[in-house]
């Protein structure tokens, strides 16, 4: 049997159901990690704590799905990616069930690392299923799973605020909502076939960032694109509805949740559409818009006009979908198909650094001088690092053209 037999061989095996379920599977998982973010206020409302302790809350999450993709990469290609998945689901589920009982920080801590656990495992085996079921059409995964990571979020942001606001016991109805949607999953998960029919022998161990030798420059540029989107991420979930509401004067939570599921929802919309635009190309022009965006964040907030600030978030959201799916799809073209599961753990690796980093420096300097003053500093710096992701990607095209000569 030829290569190129296999691979038709192994897409048609694949259950006709199973790729837009992995990509359901992904965008709820997105959704889970910022569902909490408009309750965050409230939270710090009822149990009075600082800015610095809303970071730490999100932070743990972070660091738990670093955690997560040092080894969930190498157990998905070892025992395959099912029962990564799987286990995903049950322990989102469980950080829910923390959640929906939740009476102070430590349970909110705990909370949070659970599904950072989750999540980190969830993206990264999914991102490999995704290739394992479409070996060629990388780029394309890479391009629908960053759209469903922007729908997933907006909705469960979205919907949260909106429970929140209006149902009853608005620290514990999102969570049953999204407890149910998280068992859906799990049912269609438990029907999946494995489809990682290629697996590697070895032991599971924590696996160091591997990334191949000849993609080395095309990693850096992806993961410096990545860093750079997903510390303005960490900062607009867990401080930015605060802050937007702080300087428009609206403290109804849906306006707070509308704020970052705008974001998330430009970034949906111009990932899907940016199928034409080569993944470099976008992913250049995204990090570069994105350094523009964020500068204009500042003097929007500035106006306390509601209609500023969400359009702000609009334009955000769109750059930052068009520099984060630029990324992922230019890694998912160029990365070796042995080396899918340990790659992708380097790249979130770093993607969640980068989010959990930044946005705990972000909550100490709120909490000593105040969200209205220090977010512009914040922005100054990743606008700086977006402009330096750009420029990394303008030297390897350079590179690239002179290859070619």
């Amino acid at each position: 049997m030829t290569a190129a037999t296999a691979v038709v061989t192994e897409e048609r095996t694949v259950q006709p159901w199973a790729y837009a379920l992995v990509l359901a599977a992904s965008g709820v998982a997105l959704g889970v990690s910022g569902a909490p973010a408009p309750l965050y206020g409230m939270y710090q409302k009822v149990w009075h704590f600082s800015p610095l302790t809303t970071t730490f809350v999100f932070a743990v999450y972070a660091f738990a799905a670093l955690a997560a993709v040092l080894v969930s990469g190498r157990i998905s290609d070892v025992v395959g990616r099912k029962p990564v998945l799987l286990g995903a689901i049950v322990t989102m589920i469980a950080g829910l069930v923390v959640f929906l009982f939740a009476e102070n920080v430590v349970m909110l801590l705990i909370a949070r690392a659970l599904h950072g656990l989750a999540v980190g495992s969830m993206v990264v085996a999914g991102a490999a299923a995704l290739l394992d079921m479409r070996p060629k059409h990388g780029a394309r995964s890479g391009q629908l799973s960053g759209v469903a990571f922007n729908v997933g979020m907006a909705v469960a942001i979205l919907g949260s605020a909106l429970l929140a606001q209006y149902a009853p016991h608005p620290l514990r109805t999102p969570y049953v909502v999204i407890t149910v949607a998280c068992l859906l999953i799990g049912v269609g998960v438990v029907a999946l076939r494995e489809p990682h029919t290629a697996r590697v022998s070895g032991r599971i161990r924590i696996a160091k960032p591997s990334v191949p030798q000849e993609i080395r420059g095309d990693f850096w540029f992806s993961a410096l694109g990545v860093m750079a989107a997903w510390s303005v991420l960490g900062v607009l979930l867990s401080l930015y509805p605060s802050l937007a509401s702080q300087q428009t004067g609206i403290h109804n939570l849906v306006f707070g949740g509308a704020v970052v599921a705008s974001v998330a929802t430009s970034g949906a919309i111009v990932q899907f559409f940016a199928t034409g635009v080569p993944a470099r190309r976008a992913a250049i022009i995204g990090d570069t818009g994105m350094a523009i965006a964020l500068v204009l964040t500042v003097p929007a907030l500035a106006t306390h006009n509601w209609v500023a600030v969400l359009a702000a978030g609009v334009l955000l959201g769109g750059t930052f979908g068009l520099g984060f799916g630029g990324s992922l799809r230019h890694l998912s073209e160029v990365v070796p198909q042995h080396k899918r599961g340990e790659t992708m753990s380097a790249y979130y690796l770093l993607a969640y650094s980068a989010m959990a980093l930044p946005t705990i420096v972000a909550g100490w300097a709120a909490t000593t001088w105040g969200l209205t003053t220090v977010f512009p500093w914040f922005v100054a710096v990743v606008a700086l690092a977006c402009l330096l992701a750009a420029g990394l990607g303008v030297r390897r095209n350079q590179e690239a053209a002179r290859q070619q000569a």
